[in-house]
């Protein structure tokens, strides 16, 4: 497989991970109300509402709930508060929700776990 090939593979599986983890969400009551949402500082991958939370969710396709959970770096975290804030401070519709940030974890022929309050920004 070519490496455009293996990169279209990779995105398709980013794709349906994120498919599965939006309904996953939508199971437990919540209002999906962005998907691969841009902003200048990165993509956020779900953004979800439930009463008062605003969650942003980070979404990972891996063998185990270990391996997705240590995916997300530090790094990686800091961006997606920053986007988050961006995002919240751009949409009324998040502007006086507290903002929760989440990882799901999509692991083959399982339900997504989802982890809420996974890490909270310093």
């Amino acid at each position: 497989m070519s490496a455009k090939g293996a990169r279209r593979a990779h995105e398709a599986k980013g794709r349906f991970a994120e498919t599965l983890a939006a309904w996953r969400l939508r199971l437990a009551g919540y209002r999906i109300v962005a998907r691969r949402a841009r902003t200048p500082f990165g993509e956020i991958d779900l953004v979800a509402l439930k009463r008062d939370i605003a969650a942003i969710v980070e979404v990972k396709a891996r063998p185990n709930l270990a391996s997705g959970l240590l995916s997300v770096s530090q790094r990686q975290q800091r961006r997606i508060a920053t986007a988050a804030v961006w995002l919240a401070s751009n949409r009324p519709d998040l502007a006086l929700r507290r903002l929760r940030f989440d990882i799901i974890v999509v692991r083959p022929w399982r339900t997504p776990q989802h982890i809420r309050d996974a890490w909270r920004p310093n």
